[in-house]
């Protein structure tokens, strides 16, 4: 048992899930750095054209977008646009509660339905049982729905800069921690090892 322990892969970071993860996180590091020098409309526009630069790279290196990316950044243009054009930050603001509402429900959903949707997602990643598969979509979709009310929170309770704040200062430290706390389910899990 002991030698079987140490011989299974433990998750970790290689250089290209690093490379993902900059892609993913550096629109909204551009975003809180435009607007703190610039204001929130200019910050809005930086934060666009941050995404779609993103999503190319994304489709050049790997020859495929990943799905969440991909929806997100659809939002971010769909919500980005309506902000400049109307000239009101009530849409970018908005626009993290619907995404991640729209991740839960779809996850939610997919459970409902016996699918667990994340091993669409990330079953080239991790080898998982079917019971670990539907226990880790069922904790990201909790997640999802707390990120969606925090977001409506800060937003309505707290100024525009606060709300940058949070999302670069609270919302990327907290899906990081939560990430790594599914590393255990994960090994637990592991379809090719034991639990």
């Amino acid at each position: 048992m002991s030698e079987k322990q140490s011989s299974s892969k433990e998750p970790e970071l290689s250089g290209q899930q690093l490379l993902k993860m900059l892609l993913e996180l550096g629109p909204i590091a551009v975003f809180f750095i435009v607007n703190s020098r610039s204001g929130i409309f200019y910050g809005t526009g930086a934060f666009m054209v941050a995404t779609v630069v993103a999503l190319v790279a994304s489709q050049r290196l790997w020859g495929r977008i990943p799905v969440m990316p991909l929806v997100s950044g659809a939002f971010v243009l769909v919500f980005g646009s309506l902000t400049l054009i109307l000239q009101d930050e009530l849409f970018i603001k908005m626009k993290p509660t619907i995404v991640n509402a729209l991740f839960c429900a779809i996850l939610l959903g997919g459970l409902m339905w016996g699918q667990a949707l994340l091993k669409f997602i990330f079953g080239e990643v991790f080898n998982l049982t079917d019971e670990g598969w539907r226990k880790l979509t069922f904790r990201w979709a909790l997640f999802f729905a707390l990120l969606a009310l925090l977001n409506e929170v800060v937003w309505r309770s707290f100024s525009t800069d606060f709300w940058i704040g949070f999302k670069v200062w609270g919302v990327m430290p907290m899906t990081m921690v939560f990430a790594i706390s599914q590393l255990g389910l994960i090994k637990r899990y592991d379809a090719g090892g034991e639990r």
